[in-house]
C-alpha cells in the first residue's frame, strides 16, 4: 500500500470530528469518504481534499498542489488539493476543510444528478424524449 498505516492511523485521529468518516483502497492510494461521500484522497503519504471554485484559492494561496496521479497530467484542471501541514496539525481547523471538501463534493454530484436527469431540459439542447420501449440508447 501506499500508505503507511501509522499515517493513516494519525489522519483518521485528526478527522475524528467530521464524523461517519471511512476509507477504501484506490489510485495505489486511499479514498476518504464522510457518510458516503467520497471528500478526499491519501495518495503517497499525501492528505488531498476536494475543492471548488470557492475553496481552491486558499488552498493555492498556501502553496498547496493538485493531485497529479501521473507526471504528464499537468495541465488538467485538478480538483483535488494537498492539505497545508500546518491545517493537517490543527485537529479543529482539518475539519473545518474536511467539511468545507465534503460540502464541495456534494455539489458536485447534485450537478452530476442534474445532467443526468432526462426530464431536465438544457438549453440549446431542445426538450428530451423518453426512448420508445426496447429500443437501445446511444450515446
Amino acid at each position: 500500500m501506499a500508505v503507511s498505516k501509522q499515517y493513516l492511523d494519525y489522519l483518521l485521529g485528526q478527522l475524528k470530528g467530521l464524523g461517519g468518516l471511512s476509507s477504501r483502497r484506490m489510485f495505489g492510494g486511499l479514498g476518504l469518504y464522510s457518510r458516503g461521500t467520497f471528500f478526499g484522497l491519501l495518495y503517497k503519504e499525501r492528505l488531498y481534499f476536494k475543492t471548488d471554485d470557492s475553496t481552491r484559492p486558499e488552498y493555492e494561496a498556501r502553496g498547496s498542489e493538485g493531485f497529479r496521479p501521473r507526471a504528464n497530467t499537468k495541465n488538467m484542471k485538478m480538483t483535488y488539493y494537498t492539505v497545508p501541514a500546518e491545517v493537517l496539525e490543527d485537529e479543529d481547523e482539518v475539519v473545518s476543510w474536511a467539511r468545507k471538501a465534503v460540502t464541495a463534493a456534494l455539489a458536485k454530484e447534485s450537478a452530476r444528478q442534474v445532467v443526468k436527469d432526462p426530464a431536465i431540459r438544457r438549453p440549446g439542447k431542445g426538450p428530451t424524449k423518453p426512448a420508445t420501449k426496447g429500443a437501445k440508447r446511444i450515446r
